[in-house]
């Protein structure tokens, strides 16, 4: 499946996101809030699928639903960075923590994690390049099952952060800690969900020429949310504005995969 054809696609793919990308750190010049590098990775992605989509040989109602399934994924992510990180917000704590720490060099710094994530967007557009070249005719059971993964996947995401999001509107909630409804079960809900959602890609592309490409999605992604820009910064930050009260949360909660709450330690 990886031919030079296909490699030429990526590639492609890639320095073009690349340009988007140079052109988002412009912008997060002015507004300074680098959020817009979170909102492009995902507008990219939907856009380098569509482009996949139109170059690939596999079925059409495969591509179709492949195509469906990344603008519903990556569009209900990016708005809902948009609304809630970007208009009318001030800038991530995490970002203003590493413009801090990069000092003289943040600008030349934060240009290089702006070209991170359009590597990231040809990283993970790899799961979809798969799918959208299966030659398989018609839809397999498997596929059915990937797509279910997907369903609850996504909506468990998207629940887990709604409701955070409502907590956080209510004023009275202020500095307090969100551990109702998915947030009981998990202290970051959204990140398994999202870790989940990559799944599905695998499941649906078993069998299919370049199959091992679809794992780059759940262990990518598993290692960026677990050790690097997921959990441990959220937490960092959650522990420096609410001390013992998410000390306590951590005791009793399960960092990632959801489980029932222990008791008071």
């Amino acid at each position: 499946m990886m031919g030079s054809d296909t490699l030429s696609i990526v590639l492609t793919a890639y320095l073009a996101m690349a340009v988007v990308m140079a052109g988002l750190w412009v912008l997060q010049l002015r507004v300074r809030n680098a959020s817009i590098a979170d909102v492009g990775w995902c507008a990219g992605l939907i856009a380098v699928v569509l482009w996949y989509a139109t170059q690939a040989t596999g079925e059409t109602e495969r591509k179709m639903l492949v195509t469906a399934l990344a603008l519903l994924y990556a569009g209900r992510l990016g708005f809902y960075i948009l609304l809630n990180r970007v208009i009318g917000k001030t800038e991530d704590a995490r970002y203003q923590r590493l413009r801090e720490q990069w000092g003289a060099s943040e600008r030349l710094k934060m240009f290089g994690y702006f070209q991170l994530q359009a590597l990231a967007v040809a990283a993970f557009s790899l799961p979809f390049l798969v799918l959208v070249h299966n030659p398989r005719s018609p839809f397999a059971l498997i596929e059915l099952v990937g797509l279910l993964i997907w369903i609850i996947a996504v909506s468990g995401e998207a629940l887990a952060d709604w409701q955070l999001a409502q907590f956080r509107s209510k004023s009275w909630n202020r500095g307090r800690v969100c551990c109702a409804g998915l947030w009981r079960y998990s202290r970051h809900p959204n990140y398994f969900f999202e870790w989940l959602h990559w799944w599905a890609y695998v499941i649906m592309g078993v069998s299919t020429p370049g199959w091992i490409l679809t794992w780059i999605g759940p262990i990518g992604m598993g290692w960026a949310l677990l050790k690097v820009t997921g959990i441990p910064w959220t937490e960092q930050q959650a522990l420096a504005r609410r001390g013992e009260d998410y000390r306590a949360y951590q005791r009793r909660t399960n960092a990632f995969f959801p489980w029932f709450p222990r008791g008071s330690q």
